[in-house]
């Protein structure tokens, strides 16, 4: 089993090869808060209280260490889909219901029982286990951690795509609501199926914790971090597209591209022509 230094190591590699703006979020799922490290910031204890994507933004974007728990966090659909309060399905669509996202009821009752079949029914019993999660910027984390969130760009997710599956297996899976991409299937998701997901940043995301227009995200099993690592730019051997990435610059091109660039190349022809024969 990989040490906390072999985290640390292999994020700050992942950071560094990907020229990544953010730090990888590393987390860990809690029993207990008895679990929580020193040095962890925990909002509740100063008053106050946050999402849990924001959480990964100080993680990411501000390296700090953050641990949250249903005391710690105000968004409470996220605290009953990860199994830290217990509350009917008939209750979690009637709260949907007043945030108006879906068209009617039937639309929240299907919405909310798809994401329970993302996790799996067997699983709901296993969430219920876990009572918060710890995460820290993993190339200086302080726990060793279940799931790896990296945010990036389209190119950074697709060079991390290509290495997870370098081997023909750890394929992402992936299905979007617009609502807990990131706290839901950035984290808890990977950690229980132990399936890579891709993640849209979604409606907290974008209202809550400052996510970029541009970025897009990838939540790892924390086993496969070191794979990753491994296998970072070894797709298509010398073709690879590389960081930064080569595009294909074409090649060949004349003037006769563009009406413009033909009619300007013409008149500098007559010019010259013109100063050869005085």
């Amino acid at each position: 089993m990989e040490a906390l230094d072999d985290y640390r190591k292999a994020g700050q590699e992942l950071y560094d090869r990907l020229h990544l703006s953010t730090y990888p979020a590393a987390i860990k799922y809690i029993k207990d808060i008895s679990q929580i490290p020193d040095r962890i910031i925990r909002p509740s204890t100063n008053g106050q209280k946050w999402s849990l994507c924001q959480a990964f933004t100080y993680a990411r974007r501000w390296g700090w260490s953050v641990a949250m728990t249903a005391e710690d966090n105000f968004c409470t659909p996220s605290t009953v889909i990860h199994g830290w309060e217990n509350l009917s399905i008939e209750d979690q669509v009637e709260g949907q219901m007043h945030q108006k996202w879906h068209k009617d009821k039937d639309a929240e009752k299907n919405r909310t029982e798809h994401q329970i079949k993302i996790i799996g029914e067997e699983n709901l019993e296993r969430l219920r286990e876990f009572k918060g999660f710890v995460c820290s910027p993993l190339p200086q984390t302080l726990v060793v951690p279940d799931s790896v969130l990296v945010y990036g760009n389209g190119e950074n997710i697709t060079h991390i795509i290509h290495a997870l599956t370098y081997e023909g297996e750890n394929f992402p899976t992936s299905t979007f609501q617009g609502f807990g991409e990131s706290c839901y299937k950035g984290g808890l998701v990977p950690f229980i199926t132990q399936v890579p997901q891709i993640v849209i940043p979604g409606m907290g995301d974008r209202s809550f914790s400052g996510s970029y227009d541009y970025e897009i995200a990838i939540g790892l099993p924390s086993r496969l971090l070191f794979s990753v690592v491994e296998h970072l730019f070894l797709s298509g051997g010398r073709m690879n597209m590389g960081q930064p990435v080569k595009t294909l610059l074409p090649t060949s091109i004349t003037e006769n591209l563009t009406p413009g660039f033909k009619f300007i190349k013409e008149k500098i022809d007559e010019s010259r022509l013109g100063e050869k024969n005085q």
